[in-house]
């Protein structure tokens, strides 16, 4: 049996609350080979961020990079993150990635490339805190 060669993409996964995106892109970031996101799986807008699209979406995106010749990818999975976003990913990052490996696609790095506020704008909520 001949080991075929691995031809790597690089998958930006962007997981918020809202919704899951799903960009595949070659090694330098520069070319798109893929992209899904969960609204162009399901009809309603709450079930656009569900591990379910994202599962959708991945299928989606893994099969367009496989006919463009990627069988591997890196993975970089981003959430909102900033001075005043959640900086945990949404319920769909964990299901893409995951998709992605079922579909046959070998998986190398998975990074997560979340932006992380240092100094910047000043956080809302007045000088004590939000008080709950």
């Amino acid at each position: 049996m001949k080991e075929e060669k691995l031809r790597w993409g690089v998958a930006h996964i962007f997981s918020s609350y809202n919704n899951t995106i799903i960009h595949i892109t070659d090694i330098t970031g520069t070319e798109t080979i893929a992209f899904a996101s969960g609204g162009q799986v399901v009809k309603t807008d709450r079930l656009e961020s569900s591990p379910t699209a994202a599962m959708l979406a991945s299928n989606k995106a893994a099969q367009e990079a496989k006919d463009k010749g990627i069988n591997a990818i890196h993975i970089k999975t981003r959430a909102p993150g900033g001075h005043n976003g959640p900086a945990n990913p949404g319920p769909g990052a964990q299901a893409a990635i995951r998709a992605l490996s079922r579909r046959g696609l070998r998986i190398g790095v998975i990074e997560d490339v979340t932006p992380i506020p240092h100094g910047g704008c000043r956080p809302k909520g007045g000088k004590r805190g939000r008080r709950v």
